[in-house]
């Protein structure tokens, strides 16, 4: 078999700039091709809590409700118009730069330092490289978030990258900017555990036993099987990780931050809700139910399955190229 086809390792076991260079450049591709539907998965999550949370969010607890994805897109684009469908796409491609250069770069050079490739050491990888470079681009994702989020209020819907950045840092301070870093590279790690182990399995699985050779529809089927098995493993975590990263903080003298006396005006009406990742599990399940969980995975899943089979199709298109 030709050091270029997938079995064997071939080029997986060359590491080199390659698959960093290539995993971001994809990486960035699958993001512009499925955003709208990670916009509508945000707007599904964090819609249902208590009116507290959502003033928190700067969002009026009267606003429309989505009844699904595509009830979702249908709104935004009548009420905000067809651009909001990729507000926030800004700090989403950084997000990628960052997120998916290390990520995809760092699972292939940690598996050519094993002698030899099993599932369990291939999950190891995959976790390291997700949970790390998640954590690195985590203020990419709150600025993400802020923005989506933002759009949903017609005063703030013009928000920039720029503006969103400088108020998180005036108001709360670098922390505020890994907002969520903890559910977010936990998350990180279960989608990689499960998505790249999985792709790479059923594709060496189809080639072995001769029923897909190694080609864009090995990789299409391939890449959605990845993508419903990550969809499953990842959505509570994903639900608890947006409702705290959607949380604005106003100083006051509850938090002992006196020194920015326009905060009220910029930020009205929002504060910290959810203390941290188990308060937000528990608030949501008493309130919401267990089913609140699986809020979004409708769109999280078909658009893991295009996001995966443009990233998969132009990585694997790109190291036969190049």
């Amino acid at each position: 078999m030709s050091p270029k086809s997938g079995g064997g390792g071939g080029i997986y076991r060359e590491v080199g700039w390659r698959h960093f260079i290539y995993g971001g450049v994809a990486s960035c591709a699958a993001e512009c091709g499925t955003f709208p539907l990670d916009l509508t998965k945000t707007r599904l999550q964090i819609q249902g809590q208590q009116a507290k949370h959502l003033i928190s969010c700067g969002i009026s607890p009267v606003r429309t409700t989505y009844r699904g994805m595509f009830d979702a897109l249908m709104k935004i684009s009548k009420e905000e118009g067809l651009p909001a469908l990729y507000r926030g796409i800004s700090p989403a491609l950084l997000r990628q730069s960052v997120y998916g250069t290390l990520k995809f770069g760092a699972y292939y050079s940690l598996k050519k330092l094993l002698p030899e490739e099993h599932i369990a050491s291939n999950m190891l990888c995959a976790v390291v490289a997700g949970m790390v470079s998640s954590a690195i681009a985590n203020p990419t994702d709150v600025l993400k978030v802020r923005m989506q989020v933002a759009s949903a209020n017609p005063s703030a819907a013009s928000v920039s990258l720029y503006s969103a950045f400088k108020k998180i840092y005036m108001f709360e301070g670098v922390a505020g900017l890994w907002r969520g870093v903890g559910p977010t590279s936990q998350r990180a790690g279960i989608i990689a555990a499960v998505e790249l182990p999985v792709y790479d399995g059923f594709k060496q699985y189809f080639i072995k036993n001769r029923i897909m050779d190694d080609a864009p529809p090995n990789h299409i089927v391939s890449s959605f099987l990845a993508s419903l098995a990550a969809a499953v493993a990842s959505t509570p975590i994903d639900v608890i990780r947006t409702r705290l990263m959607s949380q604005k903080i106003v100083p006051s003298d509850s938090y002992g931050r006196e020194a920015f006396p326009e905060a009220k005006r910029l930020l009205p009406n929002s504060g910290m809700i959810y203390k941290g990742s188990w308060e937000c599990l528990v608030t949501t399940v008493k309130h919401e139910g267990l089913s609140a969980l699986y809020k979004g995975f409708i769109p999280t899943w078909l658009r893991m399955g295009p996001w995966n089979l443009i990233f998969f199709t132009s990585y694997e298109q790109l190291l036969r190229v190049f």
